[in-house]
């Protein structure tokens, strides 16, 4: 027999699941080519631009920028408001995040455990959030004026004397914070949908080894949702240090300076320096340094919320 000499395979043409998704690539990427396109536009080359003048002093009428160094961000250093502001946003945020959380779990955890019309009682507790910030900020500064007030009349009631909410310092957070509390609704959607893909068979059994309705709360509901915990704490903890709406509707927009100072945010001064000093200089390095801070909080947050999170389908080491 002879042998029958054999050519080498040639080059087979790309399959056509392969063709499909690489023009199925395309289309995603010319669907989302606007919003790129603007990203870079209208937030990286917002980002690079305030960099820029934050290193010099911006001149708004001739549109010029003249470098001046490190001096503005020393002037953060020299000026006690920056401080005193940064300090008032850290204690806001200590206190409106875990308020947040825990308004918002028990919300989602009662919602959970509606069966009838439980997508009108849904709708209603979302509608707060719904809300334009100043028709709250309205609806606040009547609820929480010291002489007549809702909130002191109901006090006043009980033989409770009420505090003056918008002019003694020791109450302007407190009275941020319930405000804040009224928007809630979209962090407990979040814990809600979260309860839902708890396994019922996890109550069950514990139920049997008798457990009771606390012990279950920590040892089975906390640990299945600490994933939505934890990423709303993020979430909640970067809003909070970039409060601005509820203090300046509630205490700056009358432009007087009456305010107390414990109401004076981190970015309630921001804007001021910009929009009425027209400083932008300045209040182009105080947004960075804010930004470096944000980070840096979220990136300490991410290290040590992994450590209590549970994820169903890690397994264990």
């Amino acid at each position: 027999m002879t042998a029958v000499a054999t050519s080498a395979p040639a080059a087979t043409a790309p399959p056509r699941r392969q063709r499909h998704n690489a023009r199925e690539t395309r289309a995603a990427y010319l669907f989302i080519l606007p919003w790129i396109i603007g990203f870079l536009v209208f937030t990286v080359g917002s980002m690079v631009y305030s960099l820029v003048i934050s290193f010099s002093n911006y001149n708004l009428a001739t549109n010029t920028a003249t470098p001046t160094g490190l001096s503005n961000y020393r002037g953060l250093l020299d000026d006690p408001k920056v401080l005193q502001s940064l300090k008032n946003t850290l204690v806001y945020a200590l206190m409106a995040v875990p308020a947040e959380i825990c308004f918002a779990l028990l919300l989602a955890s009662l919602l959970n455990r509606v069966t009838r019309g439980a997508g009108v009682f849904r709708t209603l507790y979302y509608l707060p959030k719904m809300t334009p910030s100043v028709a709250t900020a309205s609806m606040f500064l009547l609820l929480l004026n010291g002489n007549t007030g809702a909130v002191n009349s109901f006090l006043r009631f009980f033989h409770i004397p009420g505090p003056q909410w918008l002019v003694d310092p020791a109450w302007v957070k407190p009275s941020i914070v319930l405000m804040t509390l009224w928007g809630v609704s979209g962090t407990m959607v979040i814990f809600l949908a979260a309860l839902k893909n708890v396994p019922r068979d996890l109550y069950e059994v514990a139920e049997l080894d008798g457990a009771g309705p606390v012990r279950k709360f920590f040892s089975i509901t906390v640990p299945m949702i600490s994933g939505a915990i934890f990423f709303n704490v993020i979430v909640l903890t970067i809003n909070a240090l970039q409060v601005f709406d509820q203090a300046y509707l509630l205490f700056w927009r009358d432009q007087t300076n009456a305010s107390p100072d414990s109401s004076l945010f981190y970015a309630v001064y921001l804007f001021q320096q910009a929009f009425r000093q027209f400083d932008f200089g300045f209040a182009a390095a105080m947004a960075w340094v804010l930004f470096v801070i944000v980070m840096l909080v979220t990136l300490v947050q991410v290290r040590v919320g992994n450590r209590f999170v549970y994820y169903e389908g890690e397994k264990s080491s």
